[in-house]
């Protein structure tokens, strides 16, 4: 008999980085605690979320992280350019390979407050490195805290959603989005009206960044530890609705009574289970389309933003501190980057057949805004190059967030990002070693860029014939005819309308598939959108 999906309650908006692991409205079912009757609401709902919020608004305080790269450059560090571009920038790649799975894997574990706590405690380090390291090893040691501080920023994305009822956790992924964001441009402009008008200098500016978070330190000390968490602790109590992925198809092997062997226990495990569904749910082009998306087009993008602040310096090397204005270009990119993303809930579209020719477009636009980066000798255009560029990117981010996690349970959304994110950081830390570090080319900044216009117009070549071939393929098929169900992802109301209809029913066991003709406005976002851009100078 054919299985009926059950409907889907729209997913919930879940980073400057990378997976999130914000749960929808069905998760919440298995895992959020009982929904209070209407007029019952706690009041200590409103008074979690709104810390946590002002803890995240506190977090992104750092009004001195826009000028680090003129700071380590000038007459306070005295570092050489070549020594900041091949020798200390790459730290960061290499050292969040390092660490991206183990904080992923203690954040769950430890149930998100830990994490936070080392994030804070990183945060510290790295200006304390800043402020009082002088050689280029303390300075690596500081780029080491800091790929803590980003792969630890999935824990604040996470957390939110163990402190309320289920039907809320649309409204706070959004509070605490809008928190981190507000947070980030308070932060930039705070640091570039210092800079410009109370002519601060760069040395105190890290001071006033380092006091800031030090107090963020202390708020983190005051936040709630929740009970359960994602993978490790999974204890339902007694009534609770069962995990979606417990209701997945078991193995063939599993034993209908008595104590199953070795072969039939893993087949049954969760961890076997997570793997059979997500090859089910791989054979899916559009899950494929937009994860490989996320692979390339990320890296690039943190490329980008690592090395962005090192090329302004070239472009404009100014000694005069108040003729920088990294904080404003930071500040108007993040504004930006929130507006593009919060339009992207409104494209209607049909993705199955313009998913590519949409990323191909907004590829080139990509490449030509890198181009002008490393032609140009005005800083102005290059600033304005680089909000564009950002803005481009964050357009993209919600799209491929919904088409990728509207498919997927929980669990398999998290370990999909996951999977994403490091394959990402991989491919990044293989240019970076190629391209950027002293053992390889070690290239000057300006080469890289070229590199790097390179490496997106390679992408967008790729990504303009697979829709040439897409667009032959639907025109073959007729304009009026509709495409074969392996060919677009579905809401679980279209998957139920497909069923009863044409294309008759699914067979058991199938997956609720998610929305083809366009992203909702509160779709969730990536780790890379629950927290502010990785703009790292």
């Amino acid at each position: 008999m054919s299985q009926v999906p059950r409907p889907l309650p729209s997913p919930a908006v879940s980073r400057r980085g990378p997976g999130g692991m914000a749960l929808s409205g069905q998760e919440a079912e298995k895992q959020g605690p009982a929904e209070p009757r209407p007029g019952r609401e706690p009041e200590s709902w409103w008074c979690l979320v709104s810390y946590l919020c002002f803890y995240g608004f506190m977090a992104q305080m750092r009004p001195g992280e826009s000028f680090i790269t003129p700071y380590l450059l000038g007459p306070d560090k005295n570092f050489t350019q070549k020594q900041v571009t091949n020798e200390i920038t790459p730290v960061l790649s290499y050292s969040y390979l390092a660490v991206l799975v183990p904080v992923f894997l203690l954040t769950d574990y430890l149930r998100y407050k830990p994490v936070l706590l080392l994030q804070g405690l990183s945060y510290v380090s790295v200006w304390l490195l800043l402020l009082f390291g002088s050689s280029v090893l303390h300075m690596q040691l500081m780029e080491l805290f800091f790929s803590v501080t980003m792969a630890a920023r999935i824990a604040y994305s996470s957390y939110v959603f163990s402190l309320v009822p289920p039907a809320h956790y649309q409204r706070v992924a959004g509070y605490s989005r809008a928190a981190v964001l507000l947070g980030v441009f308070t932060s930039s402009v705070l640091g570039q009206l210092l800079v410009t008008v109370g002519r601060v200098p760069f040395s105190t500016l890290n001071y006033v960044s380092l006091a800031f978070l030090t107090f963020s330190l202390v708020l983190a000390l005051f936040l709630r530890c929740p009970k359960r968490s994602l993978f490790f602790n999974r204890s339902v109590p007694a009534g609770a609705s069962p995990s979606e992925l417990d209701q997945m198809n078991p193995g063939p092997g599993q034993p209908t009574g008595g104590r199953p062997g070795p072969a039939a226990a893993w087949r049954d495990s969760a961890l076997a289970r997570v793997l059979r569904e997500l090859g089910h749910n791989l054979r899916l082009p559009q899950l494929r389309l937009w994860s490989l998306w996320w692979v390339f087009n990320s890296t690039g993008y943190y490329l980008i933003v690592y090395y962005v602040h090192i090329l302004w310096n070239m472009v404009n090397p100014t000694m005069d501190s108040t003729r920088v204005y990294n904080g404003g270009a930071d500040a108007a990119s993040t504004l930006l980057g929130a507006i593009t993303s919060f339009a992207a809930g409104f494209v209607k579209i049909r993705w199955a057949v313009w998913a590519k020719l949409v990323i191909a477009a907004v590829t080139v636009v990509q490449a030509g805004l890198v181009f002008l980066m490393y032609r140009t000798d005005s800083i102005w255009l290059c600033y304005m190059a680089f909000v564009l560029f950002r803005g481009s990117y964050q357009f993209l981010v919600p799209i491929a967030t919904f088409q990728i996690a509207s498919s997927l349970s929980q669990e398999l959304r998290a370990l999909v990002f996951g999977v994403n994110t490091f394959l990402a950081t991989v491919l990044k830390t293989i240019i970076t070693l190629i391209v950027s570090d002293k053992r390889g080319l070690g290239l000057p900044v300006h080469s890289q860029f070229l590199v790097y216009f390179m490496y997106f117009l390679v992408l967008f070549v790729a990504y303009f014939f697979a829709a040439l071939l897409v667009g032959l393929q639907h025109l073959r098929r007729g304009i009026h005819q509709p495409l074969p169900p392996a060919q677009e992802l579905r809401s679980p109301v279209q998957e139920k309308a497909v069923q009863d209809g044409a294309l008759g029913s699914l067979q058991p066991g199938a997956r609720p598939l998610a929305l083809e003709d366009g992203v909702e406005a509160a779709g969730p976002a990536s780790p890379e959108q629950s927290q502010q851009p990785e703009a790292k100078a």
